[in-house]
């Protein structure tokens, strides 16, 4: 397939790139710089404008591009430009795929578990209702705005995407230094639970739910294996041989990070529904043995 992908060039996107190549799809880029470079086409997040001549047509298009949520606390004008290159930019992107005069078949985009809101020890699956506040409306716009194509015959695929796992960026990167320093632990009560699912896993997901036409709406893009919070920092310190036991309160967080500390404090406990129905079977699914893959995976990358 020839499949456009926004996103490329994050943590989640460059590896996605590499498994479509290695597939031998062709990928473009939609880059927002006016880069001339081969294998990109100029996007404006803003208006949706594509360039059209340097896109061509395509087959697919993987839709992975939004502001960091992590990376910063959430001023006002940072939860506006988080909301922004969510919703807003996914539904002038679509409108304008819409209108090519071939539409894309396909469209694989992501989304959060965020979606569901602080849930406590509630199961969620692709079937339970969205939940309230700033993460939950966000992701509740994201998805929104891929209707035009829905609504023009496009089969689109929303992935609710939990913490995703690579030692080499993302979440668990920013995790590795405090607790190689033995100042790892529990965060707030460390009761509530926490999604997960590693990065070698969720591309697999993107490109099975690529080509597979089962796959279509809402699909809870994590392990059936969710775990409390106390149990993920439990597996982070015996996978690095240190102790995980220093605990951050909850109100130090709230201090420190302000309404960002949601995405810390929330609890989701996602249990997947599509992905098991169309026999996908994740290579890591228990965290323990996550972890060790990671990490030997790392070192011998590292020595090589």
């Amino acid at each position: 397939m020839r499949i456009a992908i926004t996103g490329a060039s994050g943590f989640v996107g460059r590896a996605v790139v590499t498994a479509l190549q290695q597939q031998g799809h062709e990928v473009v880029r939609l880059v927002r710089s006016r880069d001339p470079a081969a294998g990109t086409a100029h996007w404006d997040a803003a208006t949706g404008a594509v360039d059209t001549a340097a896109l061509g047509a395509i087959d697919s298009v993987v839709h992975l591009a939004g502001e960091n949520v992590a990376g910063g606390r959430w001023s006002k004008a940072r939860k506006q430009r988080i909301a922004d290159s969510r919703g807003p930019a996914t539904l002038a992107l679509c409108r304008t795929l819409a209108s090519l005069p071939k539409p894309p078949r396909v469209l694989v985009a992501a989304s959060a578990i965020g979606i569901y809101g602080d849930r406590g020890d509630e199961v969620l699956d692709e079937r339970s209702a969205p939940g309230n506040g700033f993460l939950a409306d966000v992701a509740k716009a994201w998805e929104a705005g891929a209707e035009p194509l829905r609504a023009c015959g496009t089969r689109v695929v929303h992935l609710r995407i939990p913490m995703v796992l690579d030692p080499s960026g993302g979440a668990l990167q920013r995790m590795l230094l405090p607790f190689r320093l033995g100042i790892g632990g529990p965060l707030g009560s460390g009761r509530q639970w926490v999604g997960w699912i590693t990065r070698h896993d969720l591309v697999r997901v993107i490109t099975t739910a690529l080509a597979d036409e089962r796959y279509r709406g809402p699909v809870l893009a994590t392990t059936p294996t969710p775990v409390t919070n106390r149990e993920f920092v439990r597996a982070l310190g015996k996978a690095l041989h240190r102790p995980a036991f220093l605990p951050a309160p909850a109100f130090a967080l709230r201090l420190l990070l302000g309404e960002m500390s949601d995405l810390l404090l929330f609890s989701q406990r996602p249990r997947p529904g599509v992905l098991p129905a169309n026999g996908f079977v994740f290579d890591h699914a228990q965290i323990d043995t996550a972890f060790a893959a990671m990490f030997a995976r790392s070192e011998r990358t590292a020595t090589s």
